[in-house]
């Protein structure tokens, strides 16, 4: 396979965030796109927002060359297309990537993977069955910074963890999406599931499945029980302190924040403002160097890598497996339930 043709569902923030990653991404080309929105099918992107990153959308994107679709399903059907690539509201990502790996298409699905839990059960086992490989857009295993430091730990470096802080703040995505959907828990399940779930995936990557967990989440800005700001801490039975905060309720115009520090026996590993540096035991600061060869985000590795695999028929599993995907997301159904509950919740 000499080019590996792409078909994107959605073409909101991270569809088109998407897009302009594939224009960078040798062996692959958008050949296809589907929305419901009619002026985003004409490549008007006038209205698309979003909280990290951001391009320029005052210019209409030239689709002149691409097939456009009012319904994924047609997308999906069209045999030209090897990976169908998901961006839509969370609450569609399940039956749009069933039928694509029923289709027996390569499928990327942007994160969180679903909404529920008997979603994620019916997803799983599609994916389990299919012809195709799939991967979930956790892009934060693949950003260069996280991606250095969980090589270094896992290298065994730095040594046994002893504590271990992650954190994401957003400014409000309050109008930020079609029909302002990231507003509505139901679709959404608020900042825990669409935010939050980054670092819950990172706590999963870098330490395994907790034994259990336990949340304390408010509704602040969205309606229909999202939950907007969390903090979490995971119980691995052993005593050490492992803990995650998200939200998403800051004013317009504030700081977008992701860090983390990790605390080992002989180094400790920081993300903050001034990069990523890790703080040996006897004072010394390490500065790595980054790999970005594939791009300075994780957006831009994991869309490479994929596309890599799928060009070489080659099962995508550097930066996740299935089974990871899957204990991501019943870690992160646990903290929603804890969160509404009051309670621990084991998992």
């Amino acid at each position: 396979m000499k080019t590996v043709k792409i078909g994107l569902v959605g073409f909101g923030f991270m569809g088109t965030t998407h897009w302009g990653v594939y224009k960078g991404v040798k062996n692959a080309k958008v050949v296809a796109l589907a929305d419901i929105d009619a002026a985003k099918r004409r490549g008007d992107i006038s209205k698309v927002v979003g909280n990290i990153g951001g391009g320029d959308n005052s210019k209409p994107v030239d689709l002149s060359d691409v097939k456009v679709y009012k319904d994924a399903m047609d997308l999906i059907a069209d045999p030209e297309i090897d990976i169908v690539d998901i961006c839509v509201p969370t609450s569609d990502h399940a039956k749009i990537a069933i039928a694509a790996l029923k289709a027996g298409k390569h499928v990327f699905c942007e994160k969180p993977l679903c909404r529920t839990a008997a979603e994620l059960r019916a997803l799983v086992a599609a994916a389990r069955k299919a012809k195709g490989f799939f991967n979930v857009g956790l892009c934060v295993r693949a950003w260069p910074e996280y991606r250095a430091a969980w090589e270094y730990f896992k290298g065994g470096k730095a040594g046994k963890m002893l504590s271990a802080t992650f954190k994401r703040i957003s400014p409000g995505v309050d109008g930020n999406s079609w029909r302002n959907w990231y507003m509505d828990g139901a679709i959404s399940g608020g900042a825990l599931l669409d935010l939050h779930v980054h670092d819950t995936d990172e706590v999963n990557y870098f330490f395994g499945r907790p034994k259990a967990v336990t949340s304390v989440g408010a509704n602040v800005v969205s309606k229909n029980g999202g939950i907007d700001h969390v903090v979490t801490t995971y119980d691995f039975g052993d005593g050490r302190l492992v803990m995650a905060e998200g939200g998403w309720e800051q004013a317009k115009g504030a700081t977008f924040e992701m860090s983390f520090t990790i605390v080992c026996e002989k180094a400790t590993l920081k993300l903050d403002a001034t990069g990523f540096n890790i703080f040996l035991k006897n004072g010394k600061k390490v500065t790595p160097k980054l790999d970005v060869k594939n791009g300075p985000t994780g957006w831009h590795q994991e869309l490479a890598y994929f596309v890599d695999c799928v060009r070489k028929g080659t099962r995508p599993e550097k930066y996740q497996t299935l089974d990871s995907i899957d204990d991501t997301m019943k870690i992160i159904f646990a903290e929603e339930k804890s969160a509404k509950e009051g309670k621990c919740i084991k998992l």
